[in-house]
């Protein structure tokens, strides 16, 4: 699919792009996701029809514009796009800027993702799902914010529906937003020098991420306030002075965008008591976003 001919035959006809290729019913969004009665309530419509102003990017994209849904498991997926807006030079390639819901709006958008050794380009329409009342998938924290319901239905077509999208590694969607070469580490058996191999990922603009093991009760977060069988982004490396000796420490987001660890280092913990007040202002950040040291 060409986007720029498909958008200028929908501007010349004075219509709105409908994607055949991923029809607005259920086998985009996968047969067995969700109950048969579910299903069948679900509604699809256009940012335009529902909210007076919808924006596709307001002031940059950010990691505090996603918020996961409770009804896809795709952590994997908005972990590593989390990655794109800490390192916003990749996101460019994943996020064409010649669209939006102003100029020239057909309700046609489009998003590049690397597959086999090239870029390639994925046409989407902009009908969005929504079940009693609220957008069914990812939930933009700003409400007339769109590029991540966009680029995660854009995902979910390549992959062949939503429900594809449920259950996964960062490591593969961090290879499909970049075309770079992935590696990945065991905490089980952590290298000897794992903080310094984070360190230099870090200068280095690496994108990073990082998962619990998988458990058959899904999503259960421990009393520690990690959760079980997730997917998380890590934004971070510092190194700062505690107590006669240096702290290698690692801030991480959670892509539901709450719930967040309670153990050292996080937001109310004594360990920040005991740091240099110019590192606690620049680092530490007491607020309920989902992300922590």
């Amino acid at each position: 699919q060409d986007f720029n001919n498909l958008r200028a035959l929908c501007l010349s006809q004075g219509v709105l792009f409908e994607d055949a290729t991923f029809p607005a019913n259920i086998s985009s969004i996968g047969f067995s996701l969700l109950s048969e009665d579910k299903l069948r309530k679900i509604q699809w419509k256009r940012p335009t029809e529902f909210v007076r102003k919808p924006c596709l990017i307001m002031d940059g994209a950010s990691i505090y514009d996603i918020m996961q849904s409770e009804k896809l498991g795709d952590c994997w997926m908005l972990a590593a796009l989390g990655s794109l807006t800490v390192r916003k030079h990749f996101l460019k390639n994943v996020l064409p800027k010649d669209q939006g819901f102003q100029d020239d709006y057909a309700g046609i958008f489009h998003f590049q993702f690397w597959q086999y050794g090239d870029w390639v380009d994925v046409v989407i329409d902009d009908r969005l799902p929504f079940l009693d009342g609220r957008l069914l998938f990812v939930q933009p924290r700003t409400s007339n914010e769109f590029w991540p319901s966009l680029l995660e239905k854009a995902y979910a077509k390549l992959r062949g529906s939503y429900q594809n999208l449920h259950g996964g590694h960062p490591s593969e969607a961090l290879v499909d937003f970049t075309g770079g070469v992935q590696v990945q580490f065991s905490l089980k058996d952590p290298l000897p020098n794992l903080e310094e191999i984070l360190k230099a990922a870090d200068k280095s603009q690496c994108l990073m991420g990082c998962s619990t093991s998988v458990l058959r009760n899904r999503d259960r977060a421990r009393k520690d306030g990690i959760v079980q069988s997730h997917a998380y982004t890590i934004t971070e490396t510092a190194t700062i002075p505690y107590k006669n000796e240096w702290k290698c420490i690692i801030r991480i987001w959670n892509p539901w965008g709450h719930r967040e660890w309670k153990g050292p280092w996080s937001d109310e913990s004594p360990e920040w008591n005991y740091v240099e007040p110019k590192y606690r202002e620049n680092l530490l950040r007491k607020k309920e976003d989902g992300e922590f040291w």
